[in-house]
């Protein structure tokens, strides 16, 4: 019972601070530009997210991180709208929304497609808030016995679960362990943590405090992928069906209810673990409804269940990934280590003791996903016919306002025209992994975890007296780096043992 009012005063303050005008208005404009984002293919969350991160320096806390976690819930409501329409994801996501989506549009059925696209995102996405609200606490008072050595086995945990991912598609395993270490590396320049002494800075002031979190996301993901579409050149076609029809039929809801329910269920669950993201629950949706359907050769020819699963199941999966950050301060993909960087830049540090040093911050956050997932559903569903127009606007027009946010952006965090000039050196090296299949997620990731990793490995080191044991004599610790090798080493196995890995 204490516990049901714990959660109950908390969220009642949490709303009075997510509907605080200031809040409520940086709430408004994430989920518009999330949605913005998610609509336009391309640019990306994790770029919406870099391009606004300046931005983020000049509201207070909690009105960031609201607007930067609206962004995120946001995307994952408009990727769907290009690939239903376009058959084209706005959001990587969406990808698996295009196999039935899209075939749904061809039909005409395209009003229905988007309609329960955005109500599943709306049921799903206030269910995971609600596990948030369940779980979050709890987890946050059991992680209160984390100390370095086990903050470390996590954080390293994060780092193989990214990698892990990646392993799947060719050598991409191997590119990511190469992207993992080449941003631990950029996380060290700068003055030493411990020591205080300059490191790898070339004598550079600019340097002395290590790269800007604000240049590396920009270049990487703002103006990497400008540099990247306009090369593409490439201006799909937008059905032109009649939009009508919004709302589902009472059999297309008898058919979408189990999908949602066992959407929402597991992109939270899947959520919050290290590296899945929103991508895997998706795809993991499809195949359960699939292979749970009595017709799954309508599956890729318009089932609306193919479209209702994934998309509940990757925006329930961003509410879960809310809860490794909020609870232990480990971000679990690049878009939470954004919200890491910004929590850090204003002074806050996330994890077990969030709740009780600051509650505006957490329970606030928490409560205004309820609010921006309620106005994301007033405003799709009214706006889908602006999405259309906007669609319709070549690249080539967005392209130089895209890439002046990121100048401006820089230079206003900074006033230092050297980070202009880092962040376009890390624009042309983002644009040449892109075209090399290197992918800068797990760079990003190491870099904003880089830091925290050689503190809390250099704090365990002086607790044990220089002694690596302390990582196995502490339970928690030695089972984080037992899953973090079973993760690494599994795949190589089955990799060796084809039979034994197909069985």
């Amino acid at each position: 019972m204490d516990i049901l009012n714990n959660l109950a005063q908390g969220l009642t303050h949490g709303f009075s601070v997510a509907l605080a005008p200031g809040n409520l208005l940086a709430c408004f404009a994430g989920v518009l530009v999330g949605t913005l984002v998610g609509v336009l293919p391309g640019i990306g969350t994790v770029g919406a997210m870099a391009l606004l991160f300046p931005l983020s320096y000049s509201l207070s806390p909690a009105a960031a991180l609201i607007m930067l976690a609206g962004i995120y819930y946001g995307a994952m409501y408009g990727g769907s709208t290009t690939s239903i329409l376009m058959n084209i994801p706005g959001e990587a996501a969406s990808v698996v929304t295009c196999l039935d989506g899209h075939a749904m549009a061809l039909r005409g059925r395209a009003g229905a497609a988007l309609g329960i696209a955005a109500f599943g995102s709306f049921i799903a996405g206030t269910a995971g808030v609600i596990g948030i609200t369940l779980l979050a606490p709890p987890l946050a008072g059991f992680a209160l016995r984390f100390g370095p050595p086990e903050l470390f086995g996590l954080l390293l945990l994060g780092l193989a679960m990214v990698s892990s991912v990646s392993s799947g598609v060719g050598g991409a395993g191997r590119k990511s362990v190469m992207m993992i270490l080449v941003g631990l590396l950029l996380a060290t320049i700068g003055m030493d943590p411990l020591a205080g002494v300059p490191r790898f800075t070339l004598g550079s002031a600019t340097l002395a405090d290590g790269l800007d979190l604000s240049a590396v996301l920009m270049g990487l993901f703002g103006v990497a992928e400008v540099m990247i579409q306009l090369d593409r050149n490439e201006r799909p076609e937008v059905i032109t069906t009649s939009l009508r029809g919004l709302l589902p039929s009472r059999a297309e809801w008898k058919e979408s209810a189990a999908p949602i329910a066992r959407g929402s269920l597991l992109g939270f669950f899947a959520g919050t673990l290290p590296g899945v993201g929103t991508i895997l629950p998706s795809f993991l949706s499809y195949g359960i409804e699939k292979r749970l359907s009595k017709h799954p050769e309508q599956f890729g020819h318009g089932a609306i269940a193919g479209v209702a699963g994934p998309e509940s199941a990757n925006n329930a999966a961003t509410a879960g990934s809310m809860i490794p950050l909020l609870t232990l301060g480990v971000p679990p993909n690049a878009v939470m280590a954004i919200l890491m960087g910004a929590f850090l830049v204003h002074g806050v540090q996330p994890g077990p003791l969030l709740v009780t040093e600051h509650p505006d911050i957490f329970w606030g956050v928490i409560a205004s996903m309820y609010v921006g997932n309620a106005m994301l559903l007033l405003l799709n569903l009214p706006l889908i016919g602006l999405w259309v127009q906007l669609l319709r606007v070549p690249f080539a027009r967005l392209a130089p306002v895209i890439l002046l946010l990121c100048v401006a952006g820089v230079y206003s965090v900074t006033s230092n025209i050297w980070s202009v000039a880092v962040m376009l050196a890390f624009g042309a090296a983002g644009y040449l992994m892109k075209r090399w299949d290197y992918d800068a997620v797990p760079l990003v990731l190491a870099f904003v975890l880089g830091r925290m990793m050689e503190e809390t490995f250099r704090q365990s080191l002086l607790l044990s007296r220089g002694s690596l044991s302390i990582f196995v004599t502490r339970p928690i610790a030695a089972v984080a780096l037992l899953v973090a090798a079973a993760v690494v080493i599994t795949p190589l196995l089955v990799k060796r043992n084809p039979i034994a890995g197909s069985a």
